[in-house]
């Protein structure tokens, strides 16, 4: 699966479900180039950095309007001319499809 086909897709619920196993979390991984695993594989992350804290402000901004339009909200760590995100499922206890969807939405938040 790459990127763009990942982008199109919209999160949905995960309860009940499991976590992704290990095949799965490295190929979606493969398709977001700068994501590596957080959190003992729990978790992905990436550090975003910009020229100043208006552009920092600005991308959290478009990450919060997708995360509520897609349910499915990240730890955000911001600074100046910096944001760290995490994405993880806590219903799965693990990661699940909806992250990878949302890291891929957010490179393409970054390409617009």
């Amino acid at each position: 699966m790459d990127r763009a086909s990942l982008a199109a897709q919209n999160c949905k619920p995960r309860k009940g479900e499991s976590a992704l196993d290990q095949a799965m979390i490295k190929e979606l991984l493969s398709a977001l180039p700068g994501w590596e695993l957080a959190e003992g594989g729990k978790a992905i992350g990436k550090i975003f950095r910009f020229e100043d804290f208006y552009e920092t402000l600005g991308f959290v901004n478009a990450i919060g309007w997708m995360a509520n339009k897609q349910d499915h909200h990240p730890d955000l760590e911001v600074g100046y001319n910096r944001c760290a995100v995490r994405w993880s499922t806590h219903d799965v206890g693990g990661l699940s499809m909806n992250d990878f969807i949302c890291a891929a939405k957010i490179e393409c938040i970054l390409l617009a």
